[in-house]
């Protein structure tokens, strides 16, 4: 007697085809989400990067020695260093100036930014007149940063926030628009 091959049972084959096309899809929907997903993500990322770093402006950063500043009301100027942070590299360079003044007995200085407010040139202290003098637009101020009359400037000198915390004198380091009335800091 020969062995006939059975064939195969309808009803059997037909339960069997929508699982594994069932199955297939869903395999296919998962692979198409990673390559969606994992892409999609990694862009969001670098676009959100700029909004996650910390921009040096707005902390407090390390200027001078509080002795650098003696309390006989005297000008001085000091260099604003802070870390910068690029894509490949961490250096520590100049970001700015600030001019420091300590009254007689005062513990807490006064710091003007060496930038002028009228179009944004560096301002000079001259120790023989007692004034701060931009030399771009000749904006003129007292020791105080008031502004002398007449001057192209529209606000007096921009004072910023500083501290001291133990010997050491930190400064609030901001830029600001120039060539407003307001003080507004620069995001």
């Amino acid at each position: 007697m020969a062995i006939s091959p059975q064939a195969p049972d309808p009803a059997h084959s037909d339960a069997r085809e929508p699982r594994r096309g069932f199955l297939a899809r869903i395999g296919a929907t998962l692979i198409g989400a990673l390559i969606v997903i994992v892409p999609a993500a990694s862009s969001l990322a670098v676009l959100l990067d700029p909004l996650r770093r910390r921009s040096n402006g707005g902390r407090f950063l390390r200027v001078a020695p509080l002795a650098a500043v003696p309390d006989d009301g005297a000008v001085r100027q000091f260099p604003v260093i802070a870390e910068r942070i690029d894509a490949w590299n961490r250096t520590t360079e100049p970001v700015g100036a600030v001019y420091l003044r300590r009254a007689e007995g005062a513990q807490e200085p006064e710091c003007f930014s060496a930038i002028c407010p009228h179009a944004g040139c560096f301002v000079a202290y001259d120790g023989e007149s007692g004034t701060f003098k931009c030399p771009c637009h000749n904006s003129s101020y007292t020791v105080e940063g008031t502004i002398i009359s007449p001057s192209p400037s529209p606000r007096p000198m921009d004072t910023l926030e500083c501290k001291v915390v133990g010997d050491e004198i930190l400064v609030k380091y901001e830029n600001f628009y120039t060539g407003r009335a307001d003080k507004v800091v620069k995001q």
